[in-house]
C-alpha cells in the first residue's frame, strides 16, 4: 500500500476543498473520502487506489435518518448500512431496500459500511483488481482482456467494447427501483441528481463511473414518500447463500388496482455495468393483468438487449426468470 496523509476536516466545506485539489475526476484520483472504508482500503491494499490523502468524513454530521416535509426519507451519507436496513420507516415503507441490503455482504461489513460508499461501490471484476492485468476501467487505453477471458460473472446490459464490469451494489438495485435523489455538494454548490442520472454508462470511458467531479461531497440521499399499497421486494440469485454477490437480482415496486397492474417500478441487479432501471419491462406491465404471462413478457423486455460474452449467457435467462419470480412473490405476498 502507497503511504498517504490522513486528515480529518472540520465541517463539509473544509472537506470539499481539499478534496477539490484531485487532479482528475477519475476514481483512484489524489484524494478520497473515506467513511467505513470496506471497499476503499481493500483497493487501496491491491494498489489499484492509490490517493495521497484520505478525508475522514465520519465526525460530519451526515448520519441521520430522518422523515421529510412531503413523506418522504432523508439517508445521511455516512448511514451506516445495517443501520439503514434496521431502521423501522425502512422497514414498514422501503421494505425493498431493507431486504437489498441485508442481502448484501456479511454483518460485520453491513455495520461498517456507509449508504454513500455503497453508491460508490467498485467492480469486484478480476482483471480490474489485478494491476499486473491490463483494464480500461483502472487504466485507460490499456484493453479490457475480460471480454474474451474470464467473464462469467461480468455484465450483459449496458457493456461496451472497452469495458464489461458489473456493478456489484445490492443496495443501488433497490434506491433505483425506488426512484431515489442523491445530493451533492461541491466546490460549484449543491445539486440533486436523480439516481437514474448518477451512474455512467462504460462507452469509451469506462473509468468515469459516476457524474461526480472534484470535490464533490454525497451528503444524502431522499427517496420519495411511499406508494400506499404498493408491494416491494427484493431476490437475489447467487452462487452461495450468503457473503456473496449477484449472478442476477431484481428489485420491484408494483401497485395492482383490482387485477391489473397500476404502477410498476423494476431495477436488476448482476447483470449491468450500473444499477439497472428497466422501463422496458414497467412499460409492458403498466395496465396489465398482473399475471404470469405478463411478468415473463416484462422480464423479455428487460433482457432483449442483452449481449452475452463467452462464458456468461446463461445469465440472461436467469435474469428472466429472477426478474419473473420476484414480480410473482411480490403480488402474491
Amino acid at each position: 500500500m502507497k503511504t498517504f496523509e490522513f486528515i480529518r476536516p472540520v465541517n463539509s466545506a473544509a472537506a470539499i476543498t481539499t478534496a477539490a485539489q484531485a487532479k482528475t475526476a477519475q476514481q483512484g484520483a489524489e484524494v478520497r473520502y473515506i467513511a467505513g472504508g470496506t471497499t476503499l482500503l481493500d483497493l487501496m491494499k491491491l494498489n489499484v487506489e492509490t490517493p495521497g490523502r484520505l478525508l475522514d468524513i465520519n465526525r460530519l454530521p451526515l448520519d441521520k435518518i430522518e422523515t421529510t416535509a412531503d413523506g418522504g426519507l432523508t439517508i445521511g451519507a455516512t448511514v451506516r448500512n445495517s443501520d439503514l436496513a434496521h431502521h423501522a420507516t425502512v422497514q414498514r415503507d422501503y421494505a425493498v431496500l431493507s431486504q437489498a441490503i441485508l442481502a448484501g455482504a456479511s454483518t460485520q461489513l453491513r455495520n461498517m459500511a456507509t449508504t454513500a460508499g455503497n453508491l460508490l461501490q467498485r467492480t469486484r471484476c478480476a482483471y480490474f483488481r489485478d494491476t499486473a492485468m491490463p483494464c480500461n476501467k483502472r487504466e485507460p487505453g490499456t484493453g479490457c482482456p475480460a471480454i474474451t477471458g474470464s467473464n462469467r460473472t461480468l455484465a450483459v446490459l449496458g457493456t461496451s467494447e472497452h469495458c464489461i464490469a458489473t456493478n456489484p451494489s445490492d443496495m443501488c438495485i433497490a434506491m433505483a427501483a425506488l426512484e431515489a435523489t442523491i445530493h451533492v455538494q461541491g466546490p460549484n454548490g449543491s445539486r440533486a441528481i436523480p439516481f437514474g442520472e448518477f451512474h455512467l454508462l462504460p462507452g469509451n470511458t469506462p473509468h468515469r463511473e459516476t457524474v461526480l467531479e472534484p470535490g464533490d461531497l454525497i451528503t444524502h440521499v431522499t427517496l420519495p414518500a411511499p406508494i400506499k399499497g404498493s408491494k416491494q421486494l427484493y431476490l437475489k440469485l447467487r452462487d452461495r447463500a450468503s457473503y456473496e454477490f449477484a449472478l442476477a437480482s431484481a428489485a420491484v415496486v408494483i401497485s395492482i388496482t383490482g387485477q391489473n397492474v397500476t404502477r410498476a417500478r423494476i431495477a436488476l441487479g448482476g447483470v449491468g455495468t450500473k444499477p439497472w432501471r428497466s422501463q422496458e419491462a414497467e412499460a409492458v406491465l403498466a395496465g396489465q393483468p398482473a399475471n404470469g404471462a405478463n411478468f415473463r413478457g416484462a422480464a423479455e423486455a428487460a433482457l432483449r438487449d442483452a449481449k452475452p460474452q463467452s462464458e456468461n449467457g446463461f445469465k440472461i435467462e436467469l435474469a428472466r426468470r429472477c426478474l419473473t419470480h420476484a414480480l410473482q412473490m411480490a403480488v402474491t405476498s
